[in-house]
């Protein structure tokens, strides 16, 4: 019997080998415990936020470089930022509008850190803040650009939003020479150097555009029929913006542009300020009160015509609908061209013959000579030489025949004012040493 306990010792000296072996292996680690489960709560949890200027440090330390991470010694600043800027553009939300009151040829939409301008319905771009790069994925008909800084303006009734807004120095060079300015702050600027005549807009100085360092040229629609001027400005890599304020119909659409000009130069507060005093210098004049802003619709109570005469003989009117017939009717006139025939075409005018001119001309209230282009005329007497019938007209005879100054087209934020004054020579009660833009000829 002792030797068969002898033989039965090593079989259980195995079985407890075994038995404490399993023990172990059934008991978790101490990493294993601290460490939560790949399929348990840790799973719920929401991740960190992207930070769309690179990845997020959430150790509370200082970020250190390590040998996997890129030199940028060599960076400035807005380089690091643009570096990590990694938008999409297709992932971009509007967060709001601006929808102008009376313009029709711009709007914009907001996102989170930029906005969306649209020209004539047609016509993007979308204005960057400094430091940011162009989101990835944008459309390839939306033009990119910055808030500018060093500006060549080609569309000189752009200036005046400019002059009001105190932003004159960012204009740098101009299309148009100084003796064709009736600002005197443009003329100023232009004589001590503070802004250099480039050549005309459709035969820039591109040298000089580029060693003036131009980051935003502004064009009018005259681009359009030079439209390889355009592009070689593009091809020096300066971004054109098209102005489209000539197309609006409406004039205060047309004076609302400082809005988009405002925002443009990041002066957006200063831009609403002064567009709101225009809107209430209107509204306290009762007639202009009712008419613009409640709606109001009364007879006329006068004809106004505006024209001047050609080198060719022929008579340039505006278009009915232009916004300085829309002026005259907004001031309680009538148009005396209102059913003129055009023959199409984005022109604010249109030429006829002195014929037809005459058979209108003659029975109408109030002619008004533009010498913006035609400054030969100063005096009655000067008319009367270009166009002897007019001697005989109904307005010759109620000594209702006045001429505008140049700053007429040049002043484009005084829309107001153009109207004010209007109103006063149709209600005729117009007092002429108070009058900026309407000269009445003796």
């Amino acid at each position: 019997m002792q030797h068969r306990y002898h033989r039965l010792l090593p079989i259980l000296l195995s079985l407890l080998c075994v038995y404490i072996l399993a023990g172990c292996a059934v008991q978790p680690s101490k990493s294993d415990s601290a460490s939560p489960s790949v399929s348990g709560v840790s799973d719920s949890l929401p991740a960190p936020e992207a930070d769309i200027t690179g990845s997020r440090n959430t150790s509370g330390q200082p970020e250190t470089e390590t040998a996997e991470s890129s030199d940028t010694s060599g960076q400035t600043e807005k380089d690091k930022t643009e570096s990590t800027y990694t938008a999409e553009w297709s992932e971009m939300k509007t967060t709001g509008h601006l929808i102008p009151d009376y313009a029709s040829e711009f709007a914009v939409d907001y996102y989170d850190n930029c906005s969306l301008i649209t020209i004539g319905g047609t016509d993007r771009y979308l204005l960057l803040p400094e430091g940011t790069r162009v989101p990835s994925g944008l459309d390839s008909d939306i033009i990119p650009i910055r808030r500018p800084e060093t500006i060549y303006l080609a569309a000189s009734s752009a200036m005046d939003y400019f002059r009001v807004l105190g932003a004159l120095d960012k204009v740098r060079l101009t299309s148009t020479q100084a003796g064709n300015w009736s600002l005197p702050e443009v003329v100023r600027a232009l004589s001590d150097g503070a802004m250099i005549y480039a050549g005309k807009y459709s035969a820039p100085d591109y040298e000089l555009l580029l060693r003036e360092n131009i980051d935003l040229a502004i064009e009018s629609t005259m681009i359009y029929h030079s439209p390889e001027t355009k592009e070689k400005i593009e091809k020096l890599g300066i971004p054109v913006f098209v102005d489209k304020s000539s197309y609006e119909e409406h004039p205060l659409g047309r004076m609302e542009w400082i809005r988009l000009y405002g925002l443009l130069l990041g002066m957006s507060e200063e831009a609403d300020n002064f567009y709101q005093r225009q809107l209430e210098s209107l509204k306290a004049v009762p007639e202009l009160d009712r008419m613009l802003f409640e709606g109001e619709e009364r007879s006329p109570e006068k004809s106004a015509a505006y024209f001047y005469i050609t080198s060719s003989g022929s008579v340039n009117i505006r278009r009915p609908g232009d916004y300085i017939s829309r002026m005259i009717e907004l001031a309680g006139g009538s148009y005396a061209f209102a059913d003129a025939v055009s023959e199409g075409g984005a022109q604010a005018t249109m030429n006829i013959q002195m014929e037809a001119f005459l058979d209108r001309a003659l029975e109408t209230d109030i002619l008004i000579y533009s010498t913006s282009i035609d400054n030969e005329i100063s005096s009655i007497g000067d008319l009367y030489s270009k166009v002897p019938l007019l001697a005989a007209s109904r307005a010759a005879e109620n000594d209702n025949i006045w001429i505008t100054g140049k700053n007429m087209y040049q002043q484009t934020t005084a829309i107001a004012e153009m109207m004010l004054e209007l109103q006063a020579v149709i209600a005729g009660n117009a007092d002429e040493n108070e009058m900026e833009f309407l000269h009445r000829l003796n």
